[in-house]
């Protein structure tokens, strides 16, 4: 049994952006478990009760550079590139409140829809033992909460954007990364450095506004380990819906070539089958589904369920 540690937000353990210069605010051995709380994706000081959304209150001394509130990074003893991290996700309990936004900004989504010149924004309040979400209109939702992000920073010098994924995890947005799943990530850096933030209490594949129903987490718990059998070249994930491999790239066309090649890889290790007959069998038995198309670069995940083949 490893060892359990905690963190919570602060002005030394939250930040806006990935980057591999950032000194590690905790440090672990493969196996040990950390407990956490983490802010809204948008730094809020609480929940929204009216006006001008963008310029809401926020956590003032957490002032971030840029980008979702973070919080880590996590240094991992041993954790290496070439290696894979293994992030099993034990418990992830939202806060009281979200909120959702929609329309307003100009973006190439919000264009689409037509919505552009007009925003409106959902306050959710959280009720964590209904596992509902019911909004100022009297909309009630179930809740199905996960991290919208989990990740470590590029290889590469300076300050990176919280809002694209990356082959190494990130902003991965996918709505099966609930508890009791397990998330493996190639590892970019020495030590890992994982940093992890933007709770949503519940999102639908797609992610088709921008926002989930973005909230707190009250209580997350993460065991994190490392394997160097498992070769990795994109996020997969062991979860209560089945395996699922992710791709991400400029179109949907390009993420779901990328989230099928690892998912045929996937069949050949699990089946011991060559590739042609991984693909006839990923043909019967895989489901693709949108991640999201609202983070600057697309996502697509193929989802292979449990008992789809035996």
């Amino acid at each position: 049994m490893g060892r359990t540690h905690s963190l919570n937000p602060s002005g030394s353990t939250l930040h806006g952006y990935f980057s591999r210069e950032l000194e590690p605010v905790l440090t672990i051995d493969p196996g040990d478990s950390v407990r956490l709380r983490t802010l809204d994706s948008g730094w809020s000081a609480g929940p929204f009760t009216g006006g001008d959304y963008l310029n809401r209150p926020r956590v003032p001394e957490y002032a971030p550079e840029f980008g979702h509130a973070l919080i880590g990074p996590i240094a991992v003893r041993g954790a290496k590139p070439g290696m894979t991290l293994a992030v099993r996700i034990d418990a992830v309990v939202p806060g009281t409140w979200g909120t959702t936004a929609a329309g307003g900004r100009a973006t190439v989504f919000n264009d689409r829809y037509g919505v552009t010149g007009h925003r409106v924004v959902h306050a959710w309040a959280l009720d964590t033992d209904a596992m509902t979400g019911r909004n100022q209109h009297g909309h009630t939702v179930a809740l199905r909460p996960f991290l919208g992000v989990i990740g470590m920073p590029p290889d590469e010098p300076g300050r990176h954007s919280t809002v694209p994924p990356r082959t190494h995890g990130g902003n991965l947005d996918c709505r099966e990364l609930v508890a009791g799943s397990t998330l493996y990530l190639p590892i970019p850096v020495d030590g890992a450095l994982l940093s992890v933030g933007d709770g949503h209490a519940a999102q639908g594949d797609g992610e088709v506004s921008g926002t989930a129903i973005e909230c707190p987490m009250e209580r997350v718990e993460l065991t994190v380990g490392l394997r160097d059998d498992l070769p990795l070249t994109t996020p997969v994930a062991q979860t209560p819906a089945g395996w699922v491999t992710m791709g991400v790239g400029a179109t949907l066309d390009d993420a779901a070539y990328l989230a099928l090649d690892t998912m045929f890889a996937l069949l050949g290790r699990l089946y011991g089958v060559d590739r042609t007959d991984a693909v006839a069998l990923a043909s019967v038995a895989v489901d693709l589904r949108v991640t999201q198309i609202v983070n600057q670069v697309v996502g697509v995940h193929a989802v292979l369920p449990p008992g789809a083949v035996r």
